[in-house]
């Protein structure tokens, strides 16, 4: 896995405050990447973790995912198929924290890929 995922999402978060395409942008980063088959968010409710976003074609065989936290407080879980580098996705999992925060409050509308 290399660094472009991570210089992606960090452009993404130069560009936009809105949680959903930042979010959306994350995954679709990943996934971007030849070693990365699969990414998923999902966001912490009520101690359950619930599906958000995902991009690519699932291979749970090889899924590597690392929680989410925001000061301290666990509020999702980030996931990768495929080679990711554990330390870029905790990285990533860093930068997208606040979103994943604000980000599971969909209002009631189902995610769409």
């Amino acid at each position: 896995m290399s660094e472009r995922p991570v210089e992606a999402i960090e452009r993404i978060l130069g560009v936009t405050a809105d949680a959903d395409d930042v979010l959306r942008g994350a995954v679709a980063a990943l996934v971007s990447d030849p070693d990365i088959a699969w990414a998923g968010i999902s966001f912490l409710d009520d101690g359950v973790l619930v599906p958000g976003p995902e991009a690519g074609a699932p291979d749970e065989a090889r899924r590597v995912c690392v929680p989410i936290t925001f000061h301290d407080a666990l509020v999702g879980e980030l996931c990768a198929d495929g080679s990711p580098d554990r330390g870029l996705l905790e990285h990533i999992a860093s930068l997208v924290a606040p979103q994943v925060l604000i980000g599971w409050d969909t209002g009631g509308d189902a995610w769409e890929p």
